[in-house]
């Protein structure tokens, strides 16, 4: 192996993708047919997110060296992500063909047949998942792989362990702590803790990985969901405070007008006080940063703090400036604005999702 090629090997290892390839490329324009080359170029290429160029890479590679396993690999690995699932799998199998005893190989085929939505590919991919575990326990990907086939097949209690055996493999697994995040936060309406534990996975995977911008776009989408939480107290308020002034100008005088607006401010402050409560429960100090930050950074999230906003000081200033009806009647289309911008905002953050 050539000098330039070693570096270039060293470079992709450390995650400097774009000096790799050139390294690679530089090596090729004297060997232009070494395979083992033409699989790291397009091994970078595919990193930097040209599939296309990958795949011409890989598959020159292939034309020169056709029964080289990393290659097979490489090609169904970038067929995959260029959603050509019926080629992926023929270079996925070509892989077992020639390594059966790699786990690598039985790792790639899982990858495949796990993006499938069919019930039994499901479970073909859960099975090639347990045999590269088989095969090399040691190694923390292949429990990842094994823990998504198994959560994908419904066998959550599989899945955790998988992804806790993995994170004790490799503490600094970001996939693990990613998808085990999930697999917390999914449960979080039946499990006391589970809701915090996914929030520190996500805060620990974005520090291992800054450049991975799942664990980011999973705080985003936790924060998101903590605003739509804090949405239906703005409503429950926003209808106490209608109900109230109605009430009082119907003509309520004396102590009944008194009873009407302590009311209104009860459940105004109470709702606002118990949410901001199981919020400061549920979010230990160490995280409030990390979401407080996450939150500034996404517009989804800035945006639909605004209808809120004036939900909450429409609802302070109805119980003073009662008698005016069109200042009442004006949280009818604040309502309507806070469900236009939740839908907006939703769809935003659905569009800003990774690429797989």
């Amino acid at each position: 192996m050539s000098r330039d090629l070693q570096q270039a090997a060293a470079l992709f290892d450390l995650g400097r993708h774009e000096q790799a390839a050139a390294l690679a490329s530089r090596h090729l324009a004297g060997a232009p047919d070494d395979a083992t080359a033409l699989v790291l170029l397009a091994r970078c290429r595919n990193r930097l997110g040209d599939a296309q160029q990958a795949l011409t890479s890989v598959e020159h590679a292939l034309r020169v060296a056709p029964e080289s396993m990393s290659a097979w690999q490489v090609h169904a690995h970038i067929l995959l992500s260029l959603k050509k699932y019926r080629q992926a799998e023929v270079s996925a199998r070509r892989t077992v063909e020639l390594a059966p005893q790699l786990w690598a190989s039985h790792y790639t085929l899982g990858a495949v047949l796990g993006r499938s939505v069919r019930r039994k590919r499901k479970r073909a991919a859960h099975e090639s998942a347990r045999r590269a575990v088989a095969l090399a326990p040691e190694e923390s990907d292949a429990h990842v792989l094994l823990g998504l086939t198994a959560q994908r097949t419904g066998n959550h209690r599989v899945a955790q362990q998988a992804y806790e055996t993995a994170l004790r493999l490799d503490p600094a697994n970001t996939a693990a702590h990613n998808h085990l995040s999930l697999l917390h936060l999914r449960r979080s309406w039946f499990r006391p803790g589970s809701w915090t534990r996914a929030a520190e996975g996500f805060v620990q995977a974005a520090a291992l990985d800054l450049d991975n911008p799942w664990a980011r776009h999973h705080l985003e989408n936790m924060a998101w969901g903590t605003l739509m939480g804090s949405r239906w107290v703005a409503f429950a308020g926003t209808v106490a405070v209608a109900l109230g002034t109605a009430h009082l100008r119907a003509g309520a005088t004396g102590t009944d007008a008194l009873l009407t607006c302590l009311a209104c401010a009860a459940v105004l402050v109470g709702g606002w006080g118990g949410w901001l409560l199981w919020q400061s429960r549920r979010v230990p100090p160490h995280l409030r940063r990390p979401l407080l930050l996450v939150a500034r950074g996404c517009r989804s999230v800035l945006g639909m703090t605004l209808p809120l906003a004036l939900l909450i000081v429409h609802s302070a200033l109805a119980l003073v400036l009662w008698r005016n009806a069109l200042f009442s009647a004006a949280a009818i289309p604040l309502v309507f604005f806070a469900l236009a911008m939740s839908v907006a905002g939703r769809t935003a953050l659905q569009q800003r999702a990774p690429k797989r």
